[in-house]
């Protein structure tokens, strides 16, 4: 079935979430739900995973496989390209819709990156153990998770790209949710760049729509201009708020106004 094949070759994905319909949803549940937290804590798994050349050999045998089923499934109009660095250490940021955001991600990335993804998705049946092998930065969701932070401000201390997804899961609302302050934290402390990247059209819904009628479903990624952020005099909990909405209204200049959210300016 094309769902399923859609799971096997979102293995990388950052979050999870239901594949009912976002205006049903909507109608159900009207206001905001809570972010997930992770039930179980298995820090033992949170790891920098090292670049032997067996991984690299799988990384590298992975981007070729997604691009070419992304090819298949999708249509995929990529802007903005040359703000990608050459080389890291970057750290990317994304706004989340749905299964085939990571995919399509990293089939237009020119090589394989590290990623942030909820540690749930290690239980997965075979594709925990190949998203572990590919060495994924396990994540564990609801509150600090000091074991990933340091694993990927390690990764970005040896110049790895690496990516992570504010908002902490899929939007709910199919916008721009409130961003957490793990990726301010780690621009802070690495001093690495941030490379915002936008996603808009891998609504699961209209993914999975555009699958089952047997065509590619249209997809847009845009990729913004680079950036820092500096350390603020006004103490770390300022900074941080103000680090975070800068990284979401980034996102929220690359995505139409549809997507902005919690960042929109409209009266």
């Amino acid at each position: 079935m094309p769902v399923s094949a859609m799971q096997i070759w979102s293995c990388v994905t950052l979050q999870v979430c239901s594949h009912r319909s976002i205006t049903g949803f909507m109608q159900d549940n009207p206001f905001p739900q809570p972010k997930p937290v992770t039930d179980v804590w298995r820090p033992e798994l949170t790891r920098l995973a090292p670049l032997t050349p067996a991984r690299r050999a799988f990384r590298a045998f992975c981007h070729r496989l997604v691009k070419f089923v992304v090819w298949l499934l999708l249509d995929v109009n990529t802007e903005g390209m040359e703000n990608f660095p050459a080389d890291g250490p970057a750290l990317i940021v994304i706004n989340h819709l749905g299964d085939s955001d990571v995919p399509a991600l990293f089939s237009a990335l020119p090589s394989p990156a590290d990623a942030l993804a909820k540690i749930e998705l290690y239980d997965l049946p075979l594709l925990g153990r190949l998203m572990d092998w590919y060495g994924l930065i396990w994540l564990h969701r609801g509150r600090p998770d000091k074991r990933a932070l340091r694993a990927a401000l390690d990764g970005l201390a040896e110049g790895r790209v690496i990516a992570i997804a504010p908002e902490g899961r899929y939007s709910v609302t199919g916008a721009l949710e409130e961003g957490s302050g793990g990726a301010a934290f780690l621009a802070y402390k690495s001093g690495a760049p941030i490379v915002p990247i936008s996603l808009a059209g891998t609504e699961n819904e209209r993914v999975y729509g555009h699958i089952k009628r047997f065509r590619r479903a249209p997809v847009q990624i845009k990729v913004g201009n680079m950036f820092r952020l500096e350390e603020q005099a006004d103490g770390r909990r300022e900074a941080m708020n103000e680090g975070t909405r800068r990284i979401m209204q980034a996102l929220a200049d690359l995505l139409p106004e549809k997507y902005h959210g919690a960042y929109s300016t409209s009266e």
